[in-house]
Formats: structure tokens, sequence, C-alpha cells
């Protein structure tokens, strides 16, 4: 009990910065969304690389900070897009750093340096083209509603799997996360996509109904995707949370793996259709 009481308010509490960030002003969402990217860069070089590299940690983390930073002023503020280039220099820096490393026992840990980068800061600097037109007005509903199909797809999953795809059904991913299961995968499906009509009917969700479907698909298959490449990682490193920040939820890594791929994936969807 002690346990549901600490993992419901910290839920409440995390709910309520998130939507505290996407839903009051952009100077707001740009803080909250930097601090984010950080500790989950953190939380994944904590992760990989331990205590080696510390200071090269720091570089990468800078790197990414930076990435995102930059695709923020141009969204947000009129910022030249052509000065994103910028985010190369932290980059090329952390490259240069490598040489000067005296210890290169463990040279292979550099290798998740460039990771964290690819892997968290690149797609969470996609998201500010969710929240921001072409003239830099903010709108964070997209961005809700995108979290909103992303972790009810999570739920759906959960429920139908822990009442069906245990007993019923195969594994879906066995060697990496082996309480998925099909059955879990198609209940998060048909959860996802129930999400996204309501939130069409709502007014929120504001796309033609057949591209708020085909994109609830996609988040869905997106999302798990990225939860379980993430789950691939903490298997190999033999870790069960990629932190604590949130108390008996595990860290932020944790809660916003899967929307690493899946909203990223949404945001290209709606720039190829030209609706975005």
């Amino acid at each position: 009990m002690t346990n549901f009481i600490k993992r419901t308010i910290s839920g409440i509490g995390f709910a309520a910065i998130m939507l505290a960030a996407l839903l009051t002003d952009k100077i707001v969402f740009g803080v909250v969304m930097l601090v984010a990217l950080i500790i989950m860069m953190k939380e994944f070089l904590r992760m990989t690389c331990g205590k080696d590299y510390r200071y090269s940690q720091m570089l990468s983390i800078f790197a990414g900070a930076t990435l995102f930073t930059l695709t923020y002023l141009f969204k947000a503020f009129d910022f030249p897009g052509r000065l994103i280039i910028l985010a190369f220099i932290p980059v090329f820096i952390v490259m240069i750093n490598s040489l000067y490393v005296k210890d290169k026992s463990r040279f292979d840990k550099f290798a998740n340096l460039y990771t964290a980068i690819l892997y968290i800061a690149v797609p969470w600097s996609v998201f500010n083209f969710a929240v921001f037109n072409g003239e830099g007005d903010f709108n964070g509903i997209l961005l809700v509603c995108f979290f909103a199909i992303v972790w009810g797809s999570d739920v759906g999953a959960y429920l139908f799997g822990i009442t069906l795809g245990q007993k019923y059904g195969k594994k879906l991913f066995p060697s990496i996360s082996p309480k998925k299961s099909w059955i879990g995968f198609w209940g998060g499906m048909l959860t996802s996509v129930i999400v996204a009509i309501v939130l069409h009917y709502v007014g929120l969700f504001e796309f033609p109904l057949l591209h708020c479907i085909f994109m609830a698909i996609l988040l869905d298959v997106a999302g798990v995707y990225g939860d379980l490449i993430e789950s691939q990682w903490k298997r190999h490193y033999d870790v069960k949370d990629s932190g604590n920040v949130i108390p008996g939820h595990g860290g932020l890594l944790d809660r916003f793996d899967s929307a690493l791929i899946a909203i990223p994936i949404g945001v290209i969807y709606l720039v190829v259709m030209n609706v975005l």
C-alpha cells in the first residue's frame, strides 16, 4: 500500500509537470523539456558508462542540450535555422576530447557518448516541431495528444497482457522483454486507436479521422519498438530502471522510452503528408 501511494503521488506530480510544460507557455515548455533531456542523457550514460569518462559524459550531455536549445530557439523565437549547424561543434569537441583521455582501457564506452546524442537528444529536439508553427506560436495540444496515445497504448498493452497475454498466445519478444505478449500488443493498439478517436471527437486531435487512426497505429508500433530498445539496453547492462527520479516509477528514460521513437514518427508523418 505504501508503494502504491508513493507511485500514485509521484505519478500525479509527473503528469502535472508535463501538462504545465505543454499547456502554459513556451518558456515553461523549453525549460522543462531541456531539464528532462539532461536527466535522460545522464541516466543513459550512467547506465552505459558508469563512472568512466565523467568529463566526456558532461560534454556529450552539453552537445545534446545544445542541439535541443538551438532547435527550440529556431522554432520559438525565429532564430536563424542555418545556425542549428552550430550543434555539431560540441559533438566535434567530444570526438577531439577522446584523443586526450589517458585511460583507454574501456575506450569502447566512448561509443555510448555518441549514442546518447542520437538516441535521446535528436528525437527529443524533434518535439519542438510538434508545438510551434511557422510563426513561432506555441500550442502543446498536439504533443498532449501524442503522449496520450502513446501512454494509452502502454496502459492497454499492460492490462491485456497481464490478464490474457500471460496465459494465452505467444510472447512478443521473449529474448528482450519476457512479459510482453502479442495479446498485449494488439490490446495496446486497440487502446491507442480508441484514445485517438476520442481525442478527435472532443476536438483536440484536429485532423481527419482516418489520419488520426493511422497515426495512432504508427505511434503504437513505434512506441513498442521504443520500449523494446530501452529494454535491450537495460537487459544488456543488467539494470531494472534507468534511474529513480520518479519514486516508484523509475527514471525519466523509463517513462519516455516509447515517446522517443513514436512522437518523431508522428511528426514525420504529418510533415510528409503536409498537414503540419
